[in-house]
């Protein structure tokens, strides 16, 4: 069994004991989190609007984590403008206990 879900503007496809990297969301390590469903899946058979959105997908935050640092740096050329800027997006490490 498969679900589609939504955090943090983004769509993911899970199955039960997955792994994932989403935006973060705020809770300790080791707590339960429910995320919204869009879609469920079994074989052919495919569930989606109302029935969809009564379903939950339960899953445990593993752990808070920051990304790799992004470096942008823009200029201009031959203008002497240059600007350096960095970025490290926070994220949270989630696993998917169940569907239900």
């Amino acid at each position: 069994m498969f679900a589609i879900i939504e955090t943090g503007g983004k769509q993911y496809r899970v199955c039960v004991g997955d792994v994932l990297d989403i935006e973060r969301i705020d809770a300790e390590p080791g707590a339960t989190v429910n995320l919204k469903v869009l879609m469920t899946g079994e074989g052919e058979s495919i569930v989606t609007g109302a029935a969809a959105e009564a379903k939950t997908v339960n899953a445990t935050v593993v752990r808070q984590f920051r990304a790799p640092k992004v470096i942008v740096f823009k200029y201009k050329a031959k203008k002497n403008v240059r600007k350096k800027q960095g970025h490290r997006q926070y994220y949270t490490r989630v696993k998917i206990d169940a569907i239900v």
